[in-house]
């Protein structure tokens, strides 16, 4: 209990994002079947075999979102329990438990109707969308607040609507077009659902404005506060998914003056969008951690704060003793009392005890250290990777750069746990922000041994590829839920400012890969080129980093 207590804030994040990817792909999936697969089941080639396997995936959907949300809950229910002397009956009257739990039911009916052999008529699944809709609205910010409640409220669910509508639907369009073989039917379904998706997309942006006006309110708040930082991060997303949607809906205009129109780039825009798509779920997962902006009236990190610390200084190259850092020197000090009262020492740091750690200016300059010569190797890799996109045969070895990154970062991440500290690896565990870091050198590992398989031909199944982007955009995915322990909360918002454009570029680079392996035309070729630009990036902003 005591190691779930410790894990909590970051698992259910995790878990989050699962529910809300979960949660719009079983309400896009009612919508996309409702609304375009039946209605067009006799006019379409194979149309009946279309709406069949678009009930399946929701269905399958529905009990994804099951499975989520009760682990969710029992997350949550057994947590409240252990911190606070609730019983399980008490518990479970929580409103976040009801909720869950009255969400975990509808969204198990719809799956059970949407797999049986007898199509479910469409009232009762949009009546159990609704459902699943209004549980999911009580679990979230808008729920627990007195002021401006009702307008929230609606705004939420408007919001989580318009996310099932498009990016929950998206999944089901490409399914879709995989079945479709001829113009007209190209035609007539991306026509009918670039319409659902501008409906989708209208409801994003009007709850979209009415949150922000509520929950940021003001410039200071949207820059200067964590909500704030992600919101942008959305945002940003949310753009680039525009991008790509009016791509997809200039190839459905030009199918209607040539049905041969290819449409290869708008099943690979589509493929793109899903996964920007689930990285935003992520982030509004994310949301759910921090307070609104309006209500951190203190710690709101300034603007000439933020340029200062964005000011461009020499990289810090060379290392601080592991002696000096703050932990060892209270470690240190322990052993010494230890030993003059001949007692066994205490740790200096306890992984998952809350306690936050020790820093001084060695460890300032340690992290920035680690940082800087992250870059280096990130730097190295985009310029190997623009070498071999120009033709230099040698340079396909660049993935093994990565595996040096990892070990570097095995080493180097967290000075008092293994193998440089007294704490053990397992135990080093319980620790979020350890875990974390662990979790990023094994993607890192990963990706570098499969890619650099993939680039000498020694992998040459065609799934092997793709292992690049799927990482890459999962890494960057990851690093908007990552967090800092740091008992300065400026500081730690400054990090993670710097932290979200890493993420930002991190899934840039692994979707363009996606476009340069899986498109083609031009398309292909500027892709090929902008994920090393992405990783340039990454490197530029780690070679900038600072903590002081």
């Amino acid at each position: 209990m005591a190691l779930l207590i410790d894990l909590f804030g970051y698992l259910s994040i995790i878990l989050h994002g699962l529910t809300i990817g979960a949660q719009s792909m079983a309400m896009g999936g009612v919508l996309f079947l409702v609304f375009l697969a039946r209605p067009f089941a006799a006019a379409l080639p194979d149309g009946a075999a279309l709406a069949r396997r678009t009930g399946v995936i929701a269905g399958w959907s529905a009990f994804s979102l099951v499975a989520c949300e009760l682990l969710a809950v029992a997350l949550q229910v057994a947590v409240l329990m252990g911190s606070v002397d609730l019983s399980l009956t008490n518990a479970l009257m929580a409103q976040f438990a009801v909720a869950g739990l009255v969400k975990a039911a509808a969204a198990g009916v719809l799956g059970v109707i949407l797999l049986s052999p007898r199509p479910a008529p469409a009232p009762a699944l949009l009546g159990l969308c609704a459902v699943v809709l209004a549980a999911a609205v009580m679990t979230t910010h808008a729920a627990a607040r007195l002021a401006d409640g009702p307008v929230l409220l609606a705004a939420t669910g408007l919001h989580i609507l318009g996310a099932a509508i498009w990016i929950g639907g998206i999944p089901f369009f490409i399914v879709a077009l995989r079945r479709l073989r001829d113009g007209a039917a190209f035609r007539r379904v991306g026509a009918r659902f670039s319409r659902i998706s501008m409906l989708g997309v209208s409801c994003i942006l009007l709850s979209a404005a009415t949150m922000t006006w509520f929950y940021i309110g003001t410039w200071p708040a949207a820059y200067g506060t964590a909500y704030g930082v992600m919101v942008g991060a959305k945002a940003a997303m949310f753009a680039a998914l525009l991008l790509l949607g009016l791509g997809n809906f200039l190839v459905v205009e030009r199918l209607r003056a040539d049905p041969t129109t290819p449409v290869l780039r708008m099943r690979r825009f589509a493929e793109v969008e899903v996964g920007i798509g689930f990285s935003i779920f992520f982030a509004a997962a994310s949301l759910t951690s921090v307070p609104p902006a309006v209500d951190l009236l203190q710690d709101r990190v300034t603007w000439a704060e933020i340029v200062e610390r964005n000011t461009p200084h020499v990289p810090r190259l060379a290392s601080p003793d592991h002696d000096s850092l703050a932990l060892s020197e209270l470690q240190a000090q322990l052993d010494a009392e230890a030993v003059r009262a001949k007692i066994a020492p205490p740790p200096a740091v306890v992984p998952g005890s809350g306690e936050l750690p020790a820093r001084n200016a060695a460890d300032i300059a340690w992290s920035e250290y680690n940082h800087h010569w992250a870059g280096l190797f990130v730097v190295a890799v985009g310029l190997m990777g623009l070498l071999q996109h120009a033709g230099l045969h040698a340079a396909r070895h660049w993935p093994l750069l990565l595996l040096g990154l990892a070990g570097f970062l095995l080493v180097r991440s967290d000075p008092e746990v293994w193998p440089l500290g007294d704490v053990g690896f397992f135990e080093s565990l319980r620790d979020v922000e350890v875990l974390q870091h662990r979790v990023f050198v094994l993607l890192i590992a990963a990706f570098a041994l499969f890619e650099w398989g993939v680039r000498t031909g020694r992998l040459r199944r065609p799934g092997a590829a793709l292992v690049f982007p799927l990482l890459t955009a999962a890494g960057g995915a990851l690093l908007l839920t990552h967090s800092h322990a740091i008992s300065n909360v400026k500081d730690q918002l400054l990090i993670e400012m710097s932290h979200t454009p890493l993420a930002l570029a991190g899934i840039g680079a692994g979707w363009a890969r996606w476009l340069e392996l899986r498109a083609d035309g031009p398309i292909r070729r500027m892709a090929g080129w902008a994920w090393p630009v992405c990783f340039l990036v990454v490197g530029a902003i780690l070679l900038l980093y600072r903590e002081a």
